[in-house]
């Protein structure tokens, strides 16, 4: 362990998953042999540039990164069959950026479009003044007393890039139009700014996300435990004035954690609505009937297939749901419908 020097912390790039740690609050670094885990705090030192160039920086900035370049990053697993699979290592040796967000992991497989990872050398863990390693869960909101929104929906999917961002973030924007004060959420996934970025871009009053419950990654962590962080998340929007909220789950569902989350009674039962996207009609037809299989009010399926005319009719026809391209997500009076789900609980902002 040594007092670590400012300008050391001040010069490294601070990626978004730590954004919720202050800087002044990083006193040591503690380079002895210790098992690093998920969420600890580690400056790391870049050694190979891979499919990773740039990390993002708690503004949103994309910074280039360069050999020799220290960064300030989080521990955690990955799930992304997109992109990479990847574990927290054993120890402090060499490992990998593995997400753009901030985070750190020895990388097992990944996509053959990635062209592998980038490659880093931890310095050591970043610790406190009590020589203890910081974790970006010491930072986590704390618990927040009182009423979830009056209105959750939630948006599911085949998998990552099958649409679930835009189409939560166009839900955000109906409702909004609309007159509501809209919240966004996305309860599981990977360190990454730009989808909290596009739920505000799209009119979300308040955005918050897992790396806010003290999660570099949902990957490997215990449902009960995400359950437990989504109350809270949602609980804030609430009361922050949030009568409405739109949750995304990352992934799609036979991805672990999502599976095991969309088949809970716990989360059915704070759901007022379910839509599924997809980026094909069987993709669709299943997800969705899945869903309902679960008890889920699946309001309708969207995503990137209605690109497509065609794959929106095949979708429609196969599986009874209505399919829904995204202008029509913000249309005035399919956004009441789904807003009289709640059982007219709430009034719009507009109307208080």
């Amino acid at each position: 362990m040594q007092i670590l020097d400012r300008t050391v912390v001040n010069r490294a790039k601070q990626a978004y998953s730590s954004r919720r740690v202050p800087l002044d609050e990083i006193k040591t670094l503690i380079s002895e042999k210790r098992r690093p885990k998920s969420g600890d705090l580690v400056l790391a030192r870049v050694v190979k540039l891979g499919s990773h160039q740039r990390i993002e920086l708690p503004s949103g900035r994309r910074a280039m990164m360069n050999p020799g370049d220290e960064i300030i990053v989080a521990y955690g697993d990955r799930y992304a069959p997109d992109q990479y699979e990847a574990y927290v290592p054993g120890d402090l040796g060499p490992c990998h950026l593995v997400a753009a967000g901030g985070v750190a992991a020895r990388a097992k497989s990944w996509h053959d479009r990635m062209g592998g990872p980038t490659e880093i050398e931890p310095i050591g863990l970043l610790g406190c003044a009590r020589h203890e390693p910081l974790n970006i869960g010491d930072f986590a909101l704390k618990h927040v007393p009182g009423p979830m929104p009056d209105a959750v929906f939630a948006v599911f999917g085949t998998s990552m890039n099958a649409g679930k961002t835009i189409t939560a973030a166009t839900l955000v924007k109906g409702f909004t139009d609309a007159g509501y004060r809209v919240g966004a959420a996305k309860i599981t996934g990977t360190a990454a700014g730009g989808d909290p970025w596009l739920m505000r871009d799209y009119g979300a009053a308040e955005v918050v996300d897992f790396t806010d419950a003290g999660f570099p990654s949902t990957f490997n962590i215990d449902p009960e435990t995400i359950l437990d962080s989504t109350d809270n998340l949602l609980r804030a929007l609430g009361s922050r004035g949030c009568s409405i909220a739109v949750i995304e789950i990352a992934d799609g569902l036979y991805q672990a954690e999502t599976a095991a989350l969309a088949a809970t009674e716990e989360l059915r039962s704070i759901l007022t609505g379910t839509f599924f996207a997809a980026g094909d009609a069987m993709g669709a037809v299943s997800g969705a009937a899945d869903l309902a299989r679960m008890g889920h009010r699946v309001v309708g399926i969207s995503g990137a297939l209605t690109r497509s005319p065609l794959a929106c009719r095949e979708a429609a026809k196969a599986s009874g749901f209505p399919v829904f391209c995204l202008d029509e997500l913000t249309n005035p009076e399919a956004v009441a419908d789904w807003a009289a789900l709640a059982g007219g609980r709430f009034e719009t902002a507009a109307g208080q």
